[in-house]
């Protein structure tokens, strides 16, 4: 299978890779930063010269971008994979889309006859890297299977969701009760220390107790290191609850936690600390208090 793939950067790029190195398809690779496409390049992949190039004569034509306007920009805009992509090609988007996009998108593409997927991942990079992400795909069922080989190539979980759509909801979801439950973890660690509570024994015992959670693992673990590079930044986090509010709205549904947690990330970034990793929310209470978690 040929495959073009379009964003190679912190989860297009192992993602990317992955398909190279556990697969035989043949993948070609589009990227505005050079040193991104060199590290699939590198591994056997072809570095394609624009968005045309990439697209044409690939079976399955891949974007995983970081907003859903790039997504759009790169879908529908002038010379974009819409203008080169024909009947019997499959476009996937990997990346976290607004739902009302991938409709739009997926309309465009299905006037050209042209079948789509919506496939975010979740896992970050350090999933990326080893294939354990999930997988959320929506579309046609049909054309989940054909597509299927060339997902489970970097993915061990892949899980087909319903019609189109459907992935990026899910992926919605998730994310937005990751984030209340690390929103959640701030507090609860904080409360703890301020009350004199070693942190490390404070996280041993909700480690094996009934507040834990994989989100709990992944904000404790920064917050007793200190570290704020980012594995997830803070302006993803921001904007994927942003969307997942969004479409509450759309939908009349009341999301008093998603508010909450979403007004913390915005304290965060007016901080400074958009592009730092998400766990810096914790700094919005340190900051607050005088005192920090980490000892």
């Amino acid at each position: 299978m040929k495959v073009g793939f379009i964003g190679v950067g912190n989860m297009g790029g192992p993602m990317c890779r992955n398909i190279v190195k556990r697969s035989n398809h043949q993948v070609s690779v589009f990227d505005l930063n050079a040193a991104a496409v060199k590290t699939c390049t590198d591994l056997g992949a072809t570095a394609a010269k624009s968005i045309a190039d990439v697209t044409r004569g690939a079976d399955v034509v891949m974007t995983s971008l970081p907003m859903p306007r790039d997504v759009e920009a790169v879908t529908l805009g002038d010379d974009g994979i819409l203008a080169n992509i024909g009947k019997g090609q499959t476009y996937i988007d990997l990346s976290t889309n607004a739902p009302s996009m991938v409709k739009k998108i997926g309309a465009a593409m299905a006037a050209k006859g042209i079948a789509m997927l919506d496939a975010p991942v979740s896992g970050g990079t350090v999933g990326a890297e080893a294939a354990t992400i999930a997988i959320m795909v929506g579309g046609d069922k049909k054309v989940f299977d054909d597509a299927l080989p060339v997902l489970q190539s970097f993915s061990a979980n892949v899980i087909h969701m319903g019609e189109l759509g459907t992935g990026t909801v899910a992926k919605l979801v998730n994310n937005m009760m990751a984030f209340c439950n690390a929103a959640a973890a701030a507090e609860g660690l904080m409360l703890g220390v301020t009350a004199g509570l070693d942190p490390q024994k404070l996280i041993q015992v909700v480690s094996s107790s009934s507040g834990n959670s994989n989100a709990f693992k992944s904000f404790s673990e920064r917050a007793l290191s200190g570290r704020l590079e980012p594995s997830f930044a803070l302006n993803l986090a921001y904007k994927d609850l942003h969307l997942a509010l969004e479409l509450g709205d759309e939908l009349g549904v009341p999301l008093p936690q998603g508010s909450s947690t979403h007004n913390l990330q915005r304290l965060a970034r007016g901080m400074g600390h958009g592009p730092n990793d998400s766990s810096a929310i914790l700094k919005v209470y340190e900051s607050a208090l005088g005192r920090t978690v980490k000892r």
